[in-house]
C-alpha cells in the first residue's frame, strides 16, 4: 500500500512538472549527469594540455581542452559521454594524440568548468560553436577534421557532422533515438516523454563522409543492436567494428587493442597521417 502511494505521488508530481514546464526538462534530467566539481585546475593539467573558451550562439561560455601537435595540420574533435566531464577523459585524449593529430576535447555546458545547464538543444549549439572555432580560430580545413562521438556524444557528433564534408566521423556506442533508448532502459511507461529527442537515426542519413562505428556485444547501456541500426542507415562509406563481450564502459581498459587499432587505422586511412 505504501509503495502504491509513493508511485501515485511520483506520477502526480511528474504530471505537474510536465504541465508547468513541458517534457524537455524531464528528458534533460534523465539524460544528463554532469560533474562540475571534480575538475583539474589549469596549473595541474598534464604537460601539453591547454584550456580554451568558446562562446556559443546563445552566449554560453564553454571551457574545453586542446592538445596541440607541432607540425600537424589535422585535428580530431572529441565529444564525450553523458557522465563526468572532459577532465575524466584526458587519458583517452592523450591516447588519441598518439595518432599525430591535434585533439580538441569538448566540455558541454554545465559540465566541468563550462557555464550553463545541459540540454539537447544546448549541446548541439556547443558542437556548432566548437566546429566554427576549429575552422576559423585554429585554422583547420574541413578535409582535415575528424569528429569523434562516444555514447551521448554520438548525438552531438552526428548533429555537428551532418551535411558537412569533413574528413570523417567516428561513433562509439551510438544510440538511435531518445524514444528507443527510453524503451530499452525500462522506461517504457514514460518513453513518450522523449518525443523526437536525440533523433540520430534520422540525422545519420545526412552524413556524407566516411564513418567508423564501434560497439560491444554486451553493452547494457546502449544495446549493440542500436549501433547496428545506425550503421545500416548510413549511406556513405562505412565500417562496423564488433567487440565481442565488451560492455559500455570497459572498451578502453579491457579491450584496448580491439578498440584503439581500428580507430588509428581509420584516422590513418582517411587523413593520411
Amino acid at each position: 500500500m505504501r509503495d502504491m502511494q509513493i508511485i501515485s505521488r511520483f506520477i502526480i508530481l511528474l504530471v505537474c512538472v510536465i504541465l508547468l514546464f513541458g517534457c524537455k526538462p524531464i528528458v534533460n534530467m534523465l539524460v544528463f549527469h554532469p560533474d562540475n566539481v571534480n575538475v583539474i585546475q589549469n596549473n595541474n593539467l598534464p604537460s601539453g594540455v591547454e584550456e580554451f573558451v568558446v562562446v556559443t550562439e546563445d552566449d554560453v561560455s564553454i571551457k574545453s581542452l586542446y592538445l596541440p601537435v607541432a607540425g600537424s595540420d589535422k585535428v580530431l574533435i572529441y565529444f564525450h559521454g553523458n557522465a563526468g566531464n572532459i577532465y575524466h577523459r584526458i587519458p583517452s585524449l592523450l591516447q588519441l594524440q598518439r595518432s599525430g593529430l591535434n585533439i580538441v576535447g569538448v566540455s558541454y555546458r554545465g559540465y566541468g568548468k563550462s557555464e550553463g545547464n545541459p540540454s539537447e538543444e544546448g549541446i548541439y549549439l556547443d558542437g556548432k560553436a566548437i566546429l566554427k572555432y576549429v575552422r576559423k580560430k585554429l585554422g583547420f580545413s574541413d578535409k582535415n577534421i575528424i569528429i569523434f562521438g562516444r555514447s551521448i556524444g554520438t548525438t552531438v557528433a552526428i548533429n555537428t557532422a551532418q551535411n558537412n564534408v569533413i574528413g570523417g566521423l567516428i561513433l562509439v556506442t551510438p544510440l538511435t533515438s531518445g524514444l528507443a533508448h527510453a524503451k530499452v532502459s525500462g522506461l517504457r511507461l514514460i518513453s513518450s516523454l522523449a518525443g523526437n529527442s536525440f533523433d540520430s537515426i534520422t540525422k545519420i542519413t545526412n552524413i556524407k563522409i566516411p564513418v567508423l562505428v564501434i560497439h560491444g556485444t554486451k553493452d547494457r547501456v546502449i544495446p549493440y543492436s542500436m549501433g547496428k541500426e545506425i550503421f545500416d542507415a548510413i549511406k556513405s562509406k562505412k565500417k562496423f567494428i564488433t567487440i565481442e563481450g565488451a560492455g559500455h564502459n570497459d572498451l578502453h581498459d579491457n579491450y584496448g587493442n580491439e578498440y584503439w587499432k581500428p580507430i588509428f587505422g581509420f584516422l590513418k586511412h582517411n587523413l593520411n597521417t
